[in-house]
């Protein structure tokens, strides 16, 4: 009674998760994991704040509007499920 719904959410979840991996393959997002495992003992004690530009603004407002996004698609399913059974 529920799965049909469950069946669309978990593939659409997975596809937008698949997408997103093969985009970070894609760009390189996996490379240099040896040097990936020295970052968090780099001290950052002489590093300047960046300002924050329009394009990084945008992407944190994309970003903001894809959790919203996701969390009403979520209460959505719920809504469905028990609505319609």
């Amino acid at each position: 009674m529920y799965f049909p719904y469950f069946i669309a959410y978990i593939s659409i979840g997975l596809a937008v998760s698949l997408i997103t991996f093969f985009w970070a393959l894609k760009n390189g997002q996996f490379q240099e994991q040896q040097r990936a495992r020295y970052i968090p003992l780099r001290g950052d004690e002489g590093v300047s704040p960046t300002r924050v530009t329009r394009a990084g603004r945008l992407e944190i407002y994309g970003l903001f509007f894809l959790a919203v996004a996701g969390l009403s698609a979520s209460g959505a399913v719920l809504v469905c499920a028990l609505y319609f059974r």
